[in-house]
């Protein structure tokens, strides 16, 4: 299917209406941000292309479940699931995170000021408690260098704080496919201390067949003035996710029947078996908590400290056959990991007449046990019956690694004159690996935990000790002007240096099935160009406009993608080429419009081998190239953003009309897999009322209000054009129903 941009120029025109009505209409209030330069600032002034998504925007007749429900709207950031919620859903900013079998990557996270990022790089949103947040900030281009190992952007999310006196709001939503979530805010101040807390319950059965997945979650932040001019914030945050995982299905299946499960191969007459037979699916659990002190030191100079720690447990079942898990090097088939984490940064702030300058130092650690076991018995063929999967077996692999990053910085802003504001930033960073081996056997001929004699003699009965270690550094820079052509209208330019280092996820696993990490991927770097504009059309309606030229090398990509391992490799340049608009119009005291719009062209530069199957080399038949000129994977080349709001405040009414569009992507990087476009429409309506102490409020939404079959999501580079498990469909029409009900004392 075919995007349908035509549908832009309508969508901008209604944003544009505002323009009759200058002095009689709402303003658009400054955004006020803290992402940029680490300072609250007008977001207008700011020499970079950032977005702030509002508590009304992020909690108005929504699920509040996932980020995807609202980050889709910032133009350059795209987020999709992939109707399982055992890959956590995938977030790309300009292309980057793209490659990211799943969860986040390439994209700075924060939650509170937290990291929800691990010191590699990895990141995950389903941390991010949408019922309690007050905001989101998302961030484009170079200036995020200076938060350190990533390239794509910065995406920070920010708890309310607690209510004026105390408030209780219950919550209860249902919907299609079984979705139920429960849950309760609360919070209050007295005296100089403050609250909110929050807690659910979600579940779904899922769209596809062996979906089913429950999270539990809670959020919490406290904030306390100790004194006149210093503060001390708390926060804590839990997430329990399990779920079956359905698995990708192929053209064939995707043709079929969409809502099947995929499959895993089998050898032999015993062919092909779906995914509850091998029992696959995920249990996740996150909890972290911090504490970040303020202080004015002086009129002029501030001083913040934060502490941070937590812990993250994860448990894989993947469909993998035993056959495979055998060999003497495989890690089986069952993937954990028990990983404990912790940090700290400060960071001061002088205030000049015209200038500010902030400097600082942060130190991120992550120590994991990753284990792999034997996706069921231990067997010397794939005898389905005696395979028992499903079940955790035998031992085989064994490793401690721990993964460190380090960074300094210093970034400063200067009103060099009344029209001009010069802004830039230096930063040197530094990521360390270091990985223990503690499963090993060297004897030749006897087989290891797991392993049976089926495999070959020799070295291929050998696991040898894979320990080893690695560290990445660099400088990044960056530097951005902003002129005030009028006072409603700023032109900006900057440009920057990134810095990538791979995950321990991405060295997880070497080339052709070999054991231990995989220390020959380097990191990747960009350089980073934008210019824009940001302008006020009349007193109700703003609009941003930028255009960005990147240019990478070492671009860290797939490999492989076989029997639920993904390796990686540094092929050689890479560039992105782009432009966003974005539109947000207060039309009258009823209506509002917003748009955004993204056109990006991301390929590669230079042309490399990948392979197509599990074990292959460069030079065999089984890897194929990938062409100079060929599209990156994941990255879909346009993408539109429209939402026409109605409210009627006499009855407490307001609802919305709602289109997203994305263009075509291929799913692999020779660009034998395309994925077509789609376009889809959403309308939502609820009433808001107050009933004694009690304000109540009722809503419903459609989604995919015209019952659009199209694919939602891809799972990148799974193997054969033909038969590889690529496509995540998304869900037909559903429907969402909410209640809510908040009593102030």
């Amino acid at each position: 299917m075919t995007v349908v941009i035509r549908h832009t120029p309508l969508a901008l025109a209604l944003a544009l209406m505002g323009q009759s009505a200058w002095a009689e209409e709402p303003k658009i209030a400054p955004t006020v941000v803290v992402t940029g330069t680490r300072v609250e600032q007008n977001s207008f002034d700011l020499p970079m292309a950032i977005d702030v998504i509002d508590t009304a925007t992020i909690q108005e007749q929504r699920a509040t479940v996932n980020l995807s429900e609202v980050i889709n709207r910032v133009p350059g950031v795209a987020s999709a699931g992939k109707e399982n919620y055992t890959q956590e859903q995938s977030l790309t900013i300009r292309g980057f995170g793209a490659r990211s079998a799943f969860g986040v990557r390439g994209v700075k996270l924060f939650a509170d000021g937290i990291p929800a990022s691990t010191p590699d790089g990895q990141g995950g949103t389903g941390l991010f408690d949408l019922a309690s947040a007050s905001r989101i900030e998302v961030l484009r281009g170079p200036f995020s260098a200076l938060y350190g190992n990533h390239s794509g952007g910065v995406v920070q999310i920010f708890t309310e704080d607690g209510p004026d006196r105390f408030t209780i709001t219950p919550s209860f939503q249902f919907g299609s496919y079984g979705s139920i979530r429960s849950g309760v805010k609360f919070g209050d101040t007295v005296g100089n201390f403050n609250y909110t807390a929050s807690v659910s319950d979600f579940h779904t059965d899922g769209y596809r067949d062996y979906s089913q997945s429950d999270k539990q979650q809670a959020n919490f932040k406290a904030r306390w003035m100790l004194a006149d001019k210093t503060s001390l914030t708390v926060v804590g945050n839990y997430m329990h996710q399990q779920g079956d995982d359905p698995l990708g299905l192929n053209i064939d299946q995707l043709s079929g029947d969409r809502r099947q499960q995929g499959t895993g191969a089998l050898s032999g007459a015993n062919g092909t078996r779906t995914a509850d037979f091998f029992g696959t699916r995920r249990t996740l659990e996150n909890t972290q908590g911090g504490f970040i002190l303020e202080t004015a030191v002086s009129e002029r100079d501030t001083l913040r400290a934060m502490v941070f720690l937590g812990n993250r447990n994860n448990a894989q079942y993947l469909a993998i056959n035993s056959l495979v898990q055998n060999n003497i090097r495989a890690a089986g088939g069952l993937s954990t990991f028990d990983r404990d984490y912790w940090g700290t940064n400060v960071r001061w702030t002088h205030r000049y007449d015209k200038a500010t300058i902030s400097v600082g130092a942060e130190y991120e650690r992550a120590d994991e046990d990753r284990k792999g076991f034997r996706n069921g018995a231990t067997v010397a063929n794939d005898n389905a019956l005696s395979a028992n999967y499903g079940t955790k077996g035998a031992l085989k692999r064994d490793e401690r690694n721990v993964a460190e990053q380090s960074g300094v910085f210093m970034q400063g802003e200067w009103a060099a004159t009344e029209q001009l504001l010069l802004s830039g930033g230096i930063r040197y960073s530094k990521v360390e690996f270091d990985s223990n081996d503690r499963f090993i056997c060297t004897i030749n001929g006897a087989a290891c935990s797991g392993s049976t004699l089926t495999v070959n003699t020799g070295l291929n009965r050998l696991n040898p000790d894979d320990s080893g270690s690695a560290d990445f550094s660099d400088w990044t820079s960056t530097a951005g002007a902003v002129w005030k052509l009028t006072p409603t209208t700023n032109l900006y330019a900057n440009a920057g240096q990134s810095f990538e280092a791979p995950t321990l996820i991405e060295l997880a696993y070497r080339p052709n099935d070999e054991s231990g990490l995989n220390f020959d991927l380097k990191p990747s770097t960009s350089k980073q160009y934008e210019m824009g504009v940001k302008t006020y059309l009349n007193e109700t309606t703003r609009m941003d406009a930028a255009v960005f030229y990147i240019d990478s090398e070492k671009e860290i990509v797939t490999q492989s993608n076989q029997n639920g391992r993904v390796v990686y490799q540094n092929a050689g340049d890479t560039s992105r080429r782009g432009f966003e608009l974005s539109v947000d119009s207060r039309i009258s005291q009823s209506f509002s419009a917003y748009a955004a719009l993204t056109l990006i062209d991301a390929k590669f530069e230079d042309s490399f081998r990948t392979c197509l199957v599990a074990q292959c080399s460069q030079l065999t038949a089984n890897s194929s190239i990938v062409d100079k000129g060929n599209k990156i994977a994941g990255v879909a080349n346009k993408s539109f953003y429209g939402e026409l709001t109605y409210r009627h405040a006499p009855l407490g009414f307001s609802g919305a009309v709602e289109y997203r569009a994305s263009g075509r992507m291929f799913g692999d990087d020779t660009n034998q897999v395309r994925v077509g476009g789609y376009g889809v429409a959403a309308i939502r309506a609820g009433f808001t009322q107050k009933v004694g102490g009690w304000k109540l409020n009722e809503f419903a939404r459609i989604d995919n209000l015209f019952d659009k079959e199209y694919v939602g999501s891809v799972y990148i580079n799974a193997g054969e054009a033909a038969t590889g498990r690529y496509y995540a469909p998304a869900s037909e029409r559903t429907w969402l129903i909410g209640l809510s009900a908040s009593y102030a004392l």
